[in-house]
């Protein structure tokens, strides 16, 4: 039997309110939406426009940014329709571009952050190279990977995902997940959990590369004034976004664990969606207000604004 022909659309859980209560949530979600887009794209401009930032630090933030609104774009456009419809249905061609759009935006996150703290350990331990090592076509080099990567591994994942026959459409999630469609499988496929596993080994060698970058930043700075300073000024934000994400994706696995077991509902969501919430809002403020250059550019941008409004 053909999987379409057993499953055509998927239902998801999570939003048994009452109306009122759902038009509340309404309201919040679309002004927390709003917020993400707006500060993150004040980032990106200001990068983009300002050449003084083409800088290597600058252009692998811009790219934070992006991978944020484009996981953002993947997850609250369909809850906010959900939140204001009687019924939570997506189609099971719509529910595995959903997954692979969240599922390849926090890879490209976590990808794009062990870029970052490459460049923070090239600028700290080895100050003396860190233009002849970050070059343009370096620099080309590591944002191509920290894109393609996990796209590539997403939809080799959603590919396995698609060819298994499913036997059932429920989906105890607000959004869809390549966990819990595979849950939905007649029957396990060797070749989604290999790819499964072969995709986790890849995101762990990620997260040594992390911690092994910061053990020799933290070692460096005990010895150098000047890399104490560099670490203090470029290096906190980052660590503040990795912290923000390893956190959101502590809870998703959670959730993933444990969500059902919990009595609370609005305990669940929250786990759930908080991946998409504190990081996309979290990181554009953090280095938009920590970092001396985006900061005063932005401030500068303001009050040019504001000069020409009263010449007006």
């Amino acid at each position: 039997m053909d999987n379409a022909s057993v499953v055509t659309f998927f239902r998801l859980s999570g939003l048994n309110y009452r109306m009122q209560h759902r038009i509340i949530l309404f309201v919040l979600t679309l002004l927390c939406y709003s917020v993400i887009w707006i500060v993150d794209i004040v980032v990106i401009m200001t990068i983009t426009v300002d050449r003084k930032l083409h800088e290597p630090m600058y252009i692998f933030l811009c790219n934070l940014c992006i991978s944020g609104l484009y996981g953002t774009a993947g997850f609250y456009p369909k809850f906010l329709m959900d939140l204001l419809s009687t019924t939570h249905v997506i189609s099971y061609a719509g529910c595995l571009l959903q997954s692979f759009v969240l599922h390849s935006s926090s890879g490209s996150d976590l990808s794009i952050l062990a870029v970052m703290a490459y460049d923070r350990y090239v600028a700290i331990c080895h100050p003396l190279m860190y233009h002849s090592v970050m070059t343009t076509q370096r620099i080309s080099l590591l944002v191509a990977f920290s894109w393609l990567l996990p796209l590539l591994c997403m939809f080799t994942n959603t590919m396995t995902i698609f060819q298994s026959k499913l036997c059932s459409s429920h989906i105890p999630k607000l959004y869809c997940s390549n966990s819990l469609i595979d849950k939905l499988a007649c029957s396990a496929s060797i070749a989604n959990t290999s790819i499964a596993h072969v995709n986790i080994a890849i995101y762990v060698v990620h997260f040594f590369f992390l911690l092994w970058s910061y053990m020799c930043l933290v070692r460096t700075c005990l010895t150098s004034q000047q890399g104490r300073k560099k670490f203090m000024q470029t290096c906190i934000p980052h660590l503040v976004s990795l912290i923000s994400f390893a956190f959101a994706v502590l809870f998703d696995l959670m959730y993933t664990r444990f969500g059902s077991r919990m009595s609370s509902q609005g305990l669940q969501n929250f786990m759930a969606i908080n991946v998409f919430l504190i990081p996309p809002v979290l990181n554009p403020l953090v280095y938009g207000l920590t970092l001396t250059k985006i900061h005063s550019r932005v401030l500068g941008f303001i009050q040019e604004r504001k000069e020409i409004v009263e010449t007006k």
